[in-house]
């Protein structure tokens, strides 16, 4: 595995690969590497020639009072990570070779898509996010590139990019890992002490609260959301963000629950903020619910 820290070398080299005919899997990260990233990495093995991982922690997506100075790293533990799972090259620019002096080109998907959710609590951050993987698309030419389930509505809104600049990569959303009992992996859980470790699974407990409501036949996204909330708002130690029970596709504002439909909360733990999300399929009952 090699590691590589200037864009015109990356890009030089992607652009080799590809005229050699190699396909190339993207795998995006920000390092401080747990198995969610690696199953990325499993994936992107299983269906390219040449594995490419960034290791960048964007300053474009960090807001002036979030945890960019602090954000945990760990290049070596990650690169041996990688190179474990499969990784052909890390790309690790640091942040003036992809924001050098005088850099002032963004990339904005724009609309309720993009300003709900984790927009509306994160001003900019989106935009952080598209302009680095477009980016990171641009250096790197993947055919395909594979981002979490976990970040649900960053996945949605790179997909609406893609589709809307005609760019010729496959968007690949893997599942979301989780622990043995039941918190979705994140680099962040690192903020948590062992007592708010506890308190953080009241999220994939409400989650899973809502899921079962709509496994018994409930089709009120207002009433799903409502036991979401409940069990959050009831569980010691957790501030609530926000609860959403959206389009799976499009993050549309549902009606009736039918169709890919995307339960989705943010809360605070202490002082970390935590995401995480269940994704389902809602068929109509053709039996008594």
């Amino acid at each position: 595995m090699e590691v590589i820290t200037r864009v015109a070398a990356m890009q030089e080299l992607c652009l080799h690969l590809k005229r050699s005919g190699k396909s190339i899997g993207l795998v995006p990260t920000m390092g401080y590497l747990h198995e969610g990233h690696l199953s990325l990495i499993r994936a992107a093995r299983g269906e390219n020639d040449i594995v490419v991982m960034s290791n960048f922690v964007n300053p474009l997506q960090f807001g002036p009072k979030e945890d960019f100075a602090t954000y945990p790293r760990d290049p070596e533990r990650d690169n041996r990570l990688a190179e474990a799972a499969g990784v052909d090259y890390v790309f690790a620019p640091s942040g003036a070779e992809m924001y050098p002096e005088g850099y002032s080109t963004f990339v904005e998907v724009k609309g309720d898509i993009a300003e709900k959710m984790c927009g509306r609590s994160r001003p900019g951050h989106f935009r952080g996010v598209t302009t680095v993987v477009l980016k990171l698309f641009l250096i790197t030419q993947p055919d395909r590139a594979y981002f979490g389930q976990k970040d649900a509505q960053q996945a949605v809104i790179i997909k609406k990019m893609v589709a809307d600049l005609n760019i010729p990569v496959r968007i690949v959303t893997c599942p979301i890992i989780r622990e043995a009992d039941g918190l979705a992996l994140s680099s962040r859980n690192t903020y948590l002490s062992p007592e708010e470790r506890k308190q953080a699974l009241a999220l994939p407990r409400a989650l899973s609260a809502g899921k079962e409501m709509i496994l018994k036949g409930e089709t009120d996204p207002r009433r799903v959301r409502q036991e979401i909330l409940r069990v959050l708002e009831s569980s010691p130690g957790i501030r609530v963000d926000y609860v959403e029970v959206v389009g799976g596709e499009d993050l549309a504002e549902l009606g009736e629950l039918k169709g890919r439909v995307l339960l989705a909360a943010a809360v605070y733990v202490g002082k970390t903020r935590l995401i995480d999300n269940i994704d389902l399929e809602v068929r109509p009952c053709t039996a008594p619910c």
